[in-house]
């Protein structure tokens, strides 16, 4: 349950200050960590007589042995080199340290598998509040779930490198629920504003990508204010995330507040689309207009339908733009100086990003 790091870490820093030689057996015998690096890896040959006996420390060539237990089994033996009156002492505060660690990390793991039945809608009401106030997790605070996706191999435990982002936020939770997906179940505090909301979300992705150089996508539900409700902030999240993907590519982070027209575009089914953009087009695909034209649309939609403001961005004299939009009106009918035909020309660009997306993610 506890990682062979977080233990190796344990004895390193009990040994700097003691001085004494430290391990932890498995109870088959095996050496997972030692301060002797040698030592790691093999076989110890009496720990399984050990086990078995009544006794919770022993002294045996040249060590002093002492199980660490889990629900009144000895999950662990620490082993303390010496015979000495020191290296006992040593080896039942290493004992003790790891015991609590247990105690400390299976109540994490409770909590861990609560928060990710809670997300994936596997609890029932009465057991959602039973269970809470059984773990010693508020009800009725607000929350928002935060869904991360990084592109990384398993091996790598970002889960805990976001845990250590926020050390002394208990109330906080992080979780996996598959190889590339980590949740941030974040409680808010009275005054945090949406701004502070997509800060954290920054200080996530900077953090990934300065200390172990990823990057990442980050997607924001919304807040809830009830612990039953966690589960449909997570579910906006992952339509964040989604949605984002399509629609704001460029973009890491995403918030479910802020995505407009996608959102709905995203719940249409693909029959719907097609005849949509089939009646705008005239039988004409996307694929027909030129990157030039379509660069300089995308351009004219983001300065408001100014015709001069857009000449200027993308280097041409004002005619050139015109002769472009006179073009499109030709081929589609649609003259985008007009605002409603502009509203209908951005929604087909979107619909049609939207059926490539699922075309390309059909299997």
């Amino acid at each position: 349950m506890i990682s062979n790091q977080i233990l190796q870490n344990t004895i390193n820093g009990l040994k700097n200050i003691t001085k004494c030689d430290l391990s932890v057996i498995e109870r088959e015998g095996k050496i997972i960590v030692s301060t002797e690096e040698d030592m790691i890896g093999k076989y110890a040959d009496s720990i399984e007589s050990f086990i078995s006996s009544p006794a919770e420390g022993q002294s045996l060539q040249g060590y002093n042995y002492f199980k660490v237990f889990d629900n009144n089994v000895a999950e662990y033996v620490v082993a303390a080199k010496g015979e000495d009156v020191e290296s006992y002492r040593v080896g039942q505060i290493a004992a003790f340290n790891i015991q609590n660690l247990l105690v400390a990390y299976k109540e994490r793991y409770d909590k861990d598998n609560f928060i990710k039945n809670l997300l994936l809608d596997n609890l029932l009401l009465v057991d959602i509040y039973g269970r809470a106030k059984k773990l010693h997790i508020e009800n009725s605070v607000p929350r928002i779930v935060y869904l991360i996706e990084t592109d990384i191999d398993k091996e790598m435990n970002v889960v805990e490198i976001v845990r250590n982002i926020f050390p002394t936020r208990s109330k906080d939770f992080v979780t996996a629920v598959d190889e590339k997906s980590i949740i941030l179940v974040k409680e808010l505090k009275d005054k945090e504003n949406k701004e502070e909301i997509e800060k954290t979300a920054k200080v996530i992705s900077e953090t990934l990508l300065s200390e172990v150089m990823i990057k990442c996508h980050i997607a924001i539900g919304t807040v809830v204010s009830d612990l039953k409700f966690v589960s449909a902030s997570y579910k906006e999240a992952k339509m964040a995330l989604e949605v984002g993907k399509i629609f704001e590519s460029d973009k890491t982070i995403v918030n479910y507040d802020k995505l407009g027209i996608g959102r709905l575009i995203y719940q249409l089914p693909l029959s719907l689309c097609k005849m949509f953009v089939d009646e705008v087009l005239h039988g004409i695909t996307m694929d027909q207009f030129d990157e030039e034209t379509l660069t300089t649309v995308n351009k004219f939609f983001e300065n408001n339908l100014n015709v001069s403001e857009t000449s200027r961005q993308i280097y041409i004299h004002r005619n050139t733009l015109v002769y472009r939009l006179d073009k499109l009106q030709k081929m589609t009918g649609l003259d985008l100086r007009n605002f409603d035909d502009a509203i209908i020309f951005k929604i087909t660009l979107m619909v049609s990003k939207y059926m490539a997306y699922k075309e390309n993610n059909m299997y």
